[in-house]
């Protein structure tokens, strides 16, 4: 089960998070030879999507990272977003999604 963690992203401003990623009985999960993608929508069913760049920073710590570059962030507008994280076993091809929630982008006013 996916741990729920809302995020706030400010518009125009890169955004980087690290994730601890645990198995079950609270340990960390040893991530060689996982995979890890997320994306932002506005809702559910939104066709449109940002993808994060998406990596395992640490395989034996169990970290992943989610990062959105400036111009990713400034190209979303102010408001309200779900998004989610999924880790992907490689040699089985099993997906567990490992964080969601809510995502809320703060308007910026400085622009270049």
């Amino acid at each position: 089960m996916a741990i729920i963690s809302n995020l706030t992203i400010d518009q125009g401003s890169t955004f980087s998070v690290d994730i601890d990623v645990k198995d079950s009985d609270d340990d960390i999960l040893n991530l060689s030879g996982y995979t890890v993608a997320g994306q932002i929508r506005k809702t559910y069913s939104s066709s449109t999507k940002t993808d994060f760049t998406a990596t395992v920073s640490n395989s034996s710590g169990g970290v992943v990272n989610i990062s959105l570059s400036a111009t990713q962030t400034n190209a979303l507008k102010a408001g309200r977003y779900v998004y989610d994280v999924e880790i992907t076993k490689t040699d089985t091809a099993a997906v567990t999604r490992i964080v969601e929630g809510q995502i809320e982008v703060t308007p910026g006013v400085t622009r270049a």
